[in-house]
């Protein structure tokens, strides 16, 4: 087996909050070209919001009270995760099936972004992960984060903090389209990168 840096966990929130912020940033910027708001009142928006606050929370909270402070309500929270994505999955999956027919004007060029930005982001992140002196391992584990698309959080984030983006397209690239392509694909490749940059 490929051993990593057991911090990896810490890394899925580190990439996912500023990758929400710069998500909702361009698309509130694109909403609100007119209304020439600035960008600390958007910064205070977007970092005050609830998806972002969750996900630091929880960090702090994890950080703050360890493995033993966790354990009595690990139940509540491990135990029920699975079946609440599965709702949440469901309820995304009825959000996108509204709206399917935008599939067909954005087609084409939705597979070959949902694949050639997680290439590009896998050679970013294992490069960052060369340069951090990471393990073989962590290299790769890093490139797959780089090159991962987010399916939980930001799409949650972008439904509540901009309700009028359209959620077929992202959860169609990352569900459909980059997940299968990562876990057939991208995975080895990005292993085989990393084994080749140390």
């Amino acid at each position: 087996g490929v051993t990593f840096e057991s911090s990896f966990s810490l890394f899925v929130v580190l990439l996912e909050a500023p990758a929400i912020f710069i998500g909702v940033a361009l698309a509130r910027r694109g909403v609100s070209a007119g209304s020439r708001s600035g960008f600390g009142a958007l910064a205070r928006e977007i970092l005050c919001g609830k998806s972002l606050a969750l996900l630091v929370g929880g960090l702090a909270i994890g950080w703050a009270y360890g493995a033993d402070g966790i354990a009595p309500i690990a139940p509540l929270f491990f135990g029920g995760f699975k079946g609440l994505l599965a709702l949440f999955l469901l309820d995304m999956g009825l959000v996108c099936g509204e709206r399917f027919s935008s599939l067909r004007r954005h087609g084409l060029r939705l597979v070959v972004f949902a694949i050639a930005m997680p290439l590009f982001a896998a050679v970013i992140g294992a490069g960052l992960g060369r340069l951090l002196c990471f393990s073989i391992g962590g290299t790769a584990m890093l490139a797959t984060l780089a090159a991962s698309a987010s399916y939980i959080a930001a799409p949650a984030a972008i439904r509540i903090a901009v309700p009028e983006a359209n959620p077929t397209l992202s959860l169609t690239a990352a569900l459909g389209i980059t997940f299968p392509f990562n876990i057939a694909i991208g995975i080895p490749l990005y292993l085989e990168l990393a084994r080749r940059l140390s």
